[in-house]
């Protein structure tokens, strides 16, 4: 017999160093030259060969009832074309399920891009756009050795909606 499925709202803030800091990093434009510092990202891409590619999303929406993080590398996202965004997230947890207490979503600008801390539960890009480009930096086989996926339907009978 299935399960009715809860619709829980989920208010996206805009995104900002210190708000997406316990769960990876923004990364903004700095000047040509400028020295390594802590506003760059700090990859974790020894695991593997690194994949650095341009993904084509379509009719995304902003409703999601699963959730994925990778546990042996941080990945990079950002969209292409100056296009907004969204992004569920939630710290990297010792088990194989996430704080949904510690869930939030987050509005990006598309003049900018986030890394993933190792471990960091995700769920997007969303977006309301028909088609939005995102490069993405992960490893070659990320998708497939690597690719842990929490279902909030069949586990706890929820699917989540990101609004304003």
């Amino acid at each position: 017999m299935p399960q009715n499925i809860t619709l829980k709202k989920l208010s996206a803030v805009l995104i900002t160093p210190e708000n997406f800091q316990p769960y990876g990093q923004l990364i903004t434009p700095s000047p040509d030259g400028k020295a390594f510092d802590e506003t760059d990202a700090v990859l974790n891409l020894k695991n593997g060969i690194p994949r650095f590619y341009i993904m084509r999303l379509e009719h995304r929406g902003r409703t999601f009832n699963k959730i994925t993080r990778h546990n042996f590398c941080t990945q990079c996202l950002g969209s292409l074309n100056g296009k907004d965004w969204f992004m569920a997230v939630c710290p990297p947890s010792a088990n194989d399920e996430p704080d949904i207490s510690q869930l939030r979503a987050f509005r990006i600008p598309g003049n900018c891009f986030i890394k993933l801390e190792v471990g960091t539960w995700h769920a997007g890009p969303y977006f309301d756009h028909h088609v939005v480009d995102f490069y993405n930096l992960e490893l070659s086989d990320t998708n497939v050795v690597d690719h842990f996926t929490h279902n909030f339907s069949t586990k706890q009978n929820i699917e989540w909606e990101i609004i304003n």
